[in-house]
C-alpha cells in the first residue's frame, strides 16, 4: 500500500482519506511557507480561489497529525492529552482538625486578597509617607513636646503623644507602617496564588471545540465558504499566533506574556517594600561637620536606625579632608562646593580619594558620603606681624536661607575689667571675602584671603592670612537601596509588558465552511481588524465538495 505522501503526489485530485490509520494526538502546526498566501490585504479584498487538488510552485506536503472528527465537548490539554479525570480526594482526608485548618487557609486567603482591601492598604501606606513628610523625623523628645505641646494641640487634638506613642517620630521604621507594608505584602501573594497563577494556567492550556454555535457566540465570529482549516492555520502561524489542530478544530493563541505581566507587577511591588523595610529597619546614618585638614572615623559618626542594623567593616575606616573649596557666580553667590576626601584603612593605608560635590558623592564598601553642607570653620589673622592667630568664626542668626560668620579680635589697650572689651570684629558671607569694623563699630574695609593686602584699624596692622571652611557631610548606609532599584526596574517592565494583547481564535470545519471566532483581553477593535485581514488571505477552494475538504490531511503552500 503506498504512502500517504505518496498518494497525495500521485492522485492531487483525489482526497486521501485516513479513517483506517490510528488517532494521533493533537500536535502543534508547523508549516514552512515558501511564497505568500492569498491576495488579501487591509482593505479586506477577495480571498484567492484555488481549485481543488491544483498543484503550485515551490509546494510543500504538510500533514496535521489528528484524529478523525469526533463529536465532544469543549477540551483542553497542554503537553499531553488529558485523560481521565481523577476524582477529587475528601477534603482533609477524613482528618476534621485538617479539614478545618484548610476552610480556614482558604477564607483567609479570599479575604487577603479581596481587591477593596488592597487598595485601602495601599492609601494608607501613602497617607503614613505623606505624614512622614510634614512631621520632622529623627528629632529628641524634646523637640516634640515643644512643637506639639498639651496645653497648645494643633489643630486642637495633635499634641506629641500622638506623634510619640505610634513612633512618628520615625515614621519609616514605626511598628504602624511596617505592618501595613507586612498586611499588603500578603494581599499580594495572596492575589496572586488565587488569581492570577490560575489564570496563567488557564490561559497555557490549549482547547478545541466541536460546535460552531459556541464559536459564533465570541467576541468576533465570521464564516469561509470553501475555505480549508489548514490554509488557515498556516495565516495565522506567519501573523505571530501558536497554532493548534485535532481533526476539524483548530487552536490559536498569541500574548501569553500579557498574562504572566500581572504576577510580575507583584513581584516586582513585593522587592520595592521588602528592600524598603530592609532600608528603614537595617540602615545606619549619620552627619559631621569636618574643618579642613581634620579627620574622623567613620563609626564615630554612625547610628543605627533599625534593630537589623549590623555593623560593616567600612566603619573602622578613617576619613580625613584634605581641602574644602568652593566655587561662586558672578554675583557672589556660592554655586558649588568641593571636599577632597581620602580614606584610610586601619593599617594606615590609603584605600580611596576622591573630591565630591553636591550630587557627586563618593561611595565605597557600602557606604554613601554626601556633600550636604558648607561652613565657615576658623580665620587666620596676624596683627602687627604676630600669629598668625586662629578665630574661630561663630554661624549668626539671618532671616532666610542666607549665612553670616562673624569673630572678634580684642585690642591690647583694652580694659580688661571693664565688661564691654572693645576690639576688631569681622564678618564673612563666605570664603572670599572678610568684613572688617573698628572697636566703635564703624565699618573700615573688605579684604579676601588670597590679596595678601594688610589694612590699619585702630593704629593696628591687620593682615587676613586665610580662612578656613569646614564640610558638612552626611554619611549612609543603605542596604535595601539595590533592592528597591531592582523592584522599580522590574516594576516598568512588567507594566509595559502587561498591556500586550492575549488573542485566542478557535475555529471548525464544518463540511466545505471554516467557522472561525476568538476573543482578545485589550484592544478589541484592532484584533476585529486583524481578523479581518487575515481571513481575507485565506485562500478559496474551487470545485471542492464538502467530504473533500473534511478528509484533505495535507496543505499546498
Amino acid at each position: 500500500m503506498p504512502s500517504p505522501v505518496s498518494y497525495l503526489l500521485l492522485n492531487p485530485a483525489k482526497p486521501f482519506s485516513s479513517s483506517h490509520l490510528p488517532p494521533l494526538p493533537a500536535r502543534r502546526l508547523h508549516v514552512a511557507c515558501a511564497a505568500p498566501r492569498g491576495s488579501g490585504g487591509a482593505g479586506g479584498g477577495r480571498r484567492e480561489a484555488i481549485p481543488a487538488g491544483a498543484s503550485k510552485a515551490k509546494k510543500q506536503i504538510v500533514f496535521f497529525d489528528a484524529a478523525p472528527p469526533v463529536s465532544q465537548p469543549q477540551q483542553g490539554g497542554s503537553a499531553v492529552e488529558k485523560g481521565q479525570t481523577e476524582k477529587p480526594a475528601k477534603e482533609g482526608g477524613g482528618n476534621p482538625a485538617l479539614a478545618l485548618l484548610r476552610r480556614a487557609a482558604k477564607k483567609t486567603l479570599s479575604a487577603l486578597s479581596n481587591l477593596p482591601l488592597a487598595i485601602s492598604e495601599m492609601f494608607a501606606i501613602a497617607g503614613l509617607m505623606a505624614l512622614g513628610t510634614v512631621i520632622d523625623q529623627g528629632e529628641a523628645p524634646s523637640y516634640y513636646f515643644e512643637k506639639f505641646p498639651e496645653d497648645n494641640p494643633v489643630f486642637g487634638f495633635i499634641t506629641w503623644r500622638w506623634i510619640l506613642t505610634p513612633g512618628f517620630d520615625h515614621m519609616f521604621s514605626s511598628p504602624v507602617f511596617l505592618g501595613l507594608l507586612a498586611l499588603l505584602a500578603a494581599s499580594l501573594m495572596a492575589c496572586t496564588y488565587t488569581t492570577q497563577l490560575p489564570m496563567v494556567k488557564v490561559a497555557r492550556r490549549w482547547s478545541f471545540t466541536h460546535s460552531g454555535e459556541r464559536i459564533r457566540k465570541q467576541e468576533f465570529a465570521d464564516s469561509l465558504p470553501r475555505a480549508s482549516i489548514q490554509d488557515l492555520g498556516v495565516i495565522l502561524m506567519g501573523a505571530g499566533y501558536e497554532v493548534f489542530t485535532k481533526g476539524p478544530s483548530l487552536y490559536a493563541f498569541k500574548g501569553l506574556a500579557g498574562r504572566y505581566a500581572p504576577i510580575g507587577v507583584h513581584l516586582a511591588m513585593l522587592f520595592i517594600m521588602a528592600g524598603a523595610t530592609l532600608s528603614a529597619t537595617g540602615s545606619f546614618k549619620g552627619s559631621v561637620d569636618v574643618p579642613q585638614g581634620l579627620n574622623f572615623v567613620i563609626g564615630d559618626v554612625m547610628k543605627p536606625r533599625g534593630v537589623l542594623s549590623v555593623a560593616p567593616d567600612v566603619f573602622n575606616t578613617e576619613v580625613h579632608v584634605n581641602r574644602f573649596y568652593m566655587e561662586y557666580y558672578d554675583s557672589g553667590e556660592v554655586s558649588q562646593f568641593y571636599s577632597d576626601l581620602s580614606l584610610f584603612n586601619l593599617d594606615g593605608k590609603e584605600v580611596m580619594r576622591k573630591t565630591i560635590k553636591v550630587n557627586d558623592p563618593l561611595r565605597y564598601g557600602g557606604l554613601t558620603i554626601y556633600q550636604t553642607d558648607w561652613g565657615f570653620s576658623a580665620l587666620q589673622v596676624k596683627k602687627n606681624g604676630e600669629g598668625p592667630f586662629n578665630l574661630a568664626m561663630a554661624p549668626l542668626k539671618l532671616n532666610g536661607d542666607k549665612k553670616l560668620f562673624g569673630t572678634f579680635l580684642p585690642l591690647e589697650n583694652s580694659d580688661s575689667s571693664n565688661p564691654s572689651v572693645k576690639g576688631i570684629s569681622m564678618l564673612a558671607r563666605d570664603l572670599q571675602s572678610i568684613v572688617l569694623y573698628d572697636q566703635d563699630g564703624k565699618f573700615v574695609g573688605v579684604r579676601r584671603p588670597s590679596s595678601k593686602l594688610p589694612i590699619e584699624i585702630n593704629g593696628n596692622e591687620i593682615l587676613i592670612e586665610d580662612a578656613i571652611g569646614s564640610t558638612g557631610l552626611d554619611l549612609k548606609t543603605d542596604p535595601g537601596v539595590p533592592i528597591v532599584y531592582a523592584g522599580f526596574g522590574a516594576l516598568m517592565l512588567t507594566t509595559c509588558i502587561s498591556y500586550l494583547s492575549h488573542s485566542q481564535i478557535w475555529a471548525l470545519q464544518d463540511g466545505s465552511t471554516v467557522v472561525v471566532g476568538g476573543k482578545t483581553n485589550r484592544a478589541k477593535l484592532e484584533f476585529s481588524e486583524e481578523m479581518n485581514r487575515l481571513l481575507d488571505k485565506v485562500p478559496e477552494l474551487i470545485g471542492a465538495s464538502n467530504e473533500d475538504v473534511v478528509d484533505r490531511k495535507s496543505t499546498t503552500v
